[in-house]
């Protein structure tokens, strides 16, 4: 029986109003957006190791060896030992108490750094730091819980820029500060600290989201509220067709989890998904491993007690600079990237090492600043290459499991390595001799990636011996393909080409 009129008029919710909501989340964007800028404020964070080294603390260049091979290590350890929980506290917690933590640690670090005078006080002060940087994905995560799925790809350009904007400008008001300003390392340190004391008081006003993407999912609130991507694409039982009535139990067999690991056994059969993890596992433990270690390095090659003479932060400014440059520009590069991958990976990564000989074997630290600038830069091209061509054949849940499965990954290899090489349990080898095994390190990819990209070239010159050449292989969402099981078309890319700047809508909401 039909509804009257008024009946309807009484069960129709209230007209929702777009452009104060709109506005609202605009505001609570350009918030958080403002406090990512200035959780990235610490001009003292490139001058930390001159600072250890220097007078203001007891550890004198003859115990530099306490730093590379006992104080440097534990960033690595603790940073395994949080990441996991973090990445789950994250979601469960809905994001802002993790960035509360984060805004502590970071005032936690800063403290120990200035009145701390032990190894044991800086090694508290690495595990606290291993916090900071776990939580960064609640910062990252934190945006796609206010705005519709619609804004999502602008949405996260903004925060990124955000931050990469706070690193570039700390880094470079750093150096202004002590070659200029002849601001001494200690007054540097306390002045970061100032500012991380502001971002964890702006902290304080982010506004708590009620949903997340697992474990706080919430209903939908609308008749036209879209379900999850896993669940259009594993409908539950009301929609199954065929499936054996209670076994598994229904309610097993549809979470979101077990859906999860279903899809996950799907796409790990795709070669390029295989292929850019492997890559970001390998590749980005031993880019890590430059990064903590590279400072040591400078002060070993530029042993100087003038302050106004170390240039840290004009490099770590360069490199943040070029390393947007070319992820910006990775959005421009139109190949078959089924064809040509590991090729390219494997240029990038014999450059790689290349630049990582150099640092290892000049005396000039103008060359090792360059040097080090090149190879964070060369780094930062593949990442978004690397972002998309995993993000685009996967779900939005799915993406935050495989990102998280691969950097876990790639931080139990580079605590691995560390242990061996760096930490005085293992070789304890100083800093100049571990730049050359991070050398051997990245010459033993490139062989691998070589080796690939001659075995994947020869079997593509066989088969157009034999056949037309087929389109490359494109990578799509579960959503597109499900669509094209059911018989809508999917328009191919054109000439068998696509971009890594394509991002359709499923894949738009990366983590």
């Amino acid at each position: 029986m039909a509804l009257s009129g008024p009946e309807v008029e009484k069960q129709m919710p209230a007209e929702p109003q777009p452009g104060r909501e709109q506005q609202s989340w605009w505001c609570l964007v350009f918030f958080l957006c403002f406090y990512g800028f200035m959780a990235q404020m610490r001009p003292g964070e490139s001058f930390i190791t001159p600072y250890l080294l220097g007078p203001d603390k007891n550890f004198t260049r003859t115990q530099a060896r306490w730093v590379t091979n006992e104080i440097t290590p534990v960033l690595s350890y603790s940073y395994l030992a949080v990441l996991v929980p973090i990445f789950l506290l994250t979601d469960y917690l809905c994001y802002k108490p993790v960035l509360l933590l984060q805004g502590l640690s970071y005032v936690s670090v800063w403290l120990l750094l200035l009145f701390g005078s032990t190894v044991l006080h800086m090694q508290f002060m690495e595990f606290f730091f291993s916090i900071t940087m776990a939580a960064r994905i609640a910062y990252s995560s934190y945006i796609f819980s206010l705005v519709p799925p619609a804004h999502y790809q602008r949405m996260a350009s903004y925060s990124r820029a955000s931050v990469l904007m706070g690193v570039f400008t700390s880094s470079v008001l750093g150096q202004l500060l002590v070659t200029m300003g002849r601001v001494p390392f200690s007054t540097l340190n306390y002045i970061s600290l100032a500012f991380l004391t502001f971002s964890l008081v702006l902290a304080l006003f982010l506004k708590r989201p009620k949903r997340s993407l697992f474990f706080n999912r919430g209903a939908p609130v609308r008749a036209e509220a879209a379900p999850s991507e896993l669940h259009q694409m594993n409908p539950g039982p009301a929609q199954a067709v065929g499936a054996r009535p209670g076994w598994p139990p229904a309610a097993w067999r549809d979470s979101t989890f077990v859906r999860m690991l279903r899809e996950l056994g799907r796409a790990v059969q795709l070669p390029q998904l295989r292929l850019w993890s492997l890559w970001w596992v390998f590749n980005s433990a031993g880019y890590y491993l430059i990064v903590y270690y590279v400072h040591i390095l400078w002060n070993v090659v530029n042993p100087t007690t003038d302050t106004t003479r170390v240039y840290n932060g004009g490099a770590d400014a360069a490199s943040t600079l070029l390393g947007a440059l070319t992820s910006f520009a990775a959005g421009f590069v139109r190949i078959r990237w089924a064809l040509w991958a590991r090729l390219v990976i494997a240029v990038v990564t014999v450059l790689q090492a290349g630049l990582v000989f150099l640092m290892y074997k000049t005396n000039d630290i103008w060359l090792c600043y360059a040097a080090f600038v090149l190879f964070r830069g060369s780094y930062q091209f593949l990442v978004p290459i690397a972002t998309f061509q995993i993000a685009a054949s996967l779900s939005q849940e799915l993406r935050a499991l495989v990102f998280g499965i691969n950097t876990f990954l790639a931080t139990v290899l580079k605590t691995i390595i560390t242990l061996i090489v760096s930490d005085k349990r293992g070789l304890g080898l100083p800093v100049c001799s571990q730049f050359l095994v991070y050398f051997v390190y990245f010459l033993v990819l490139f062989a691998a990636y070589f080796l690939a990209a001659v075995l994947v070239g020869l079997r593509h010159f066989q088969q157009s011996r034999h056949q037309p050449v087929p389109p490359a292989q494109e990578l799509v969402s579960p959503m597109q393909e499900k669509a094209t099981q059911d018989g809508a078309p999917r328009p191919a890319p054109e000439d068998g080409v696509f971009a890594v700047g394509d991002l359709s809508p499923q894949s738009e909401a990366k983590a």
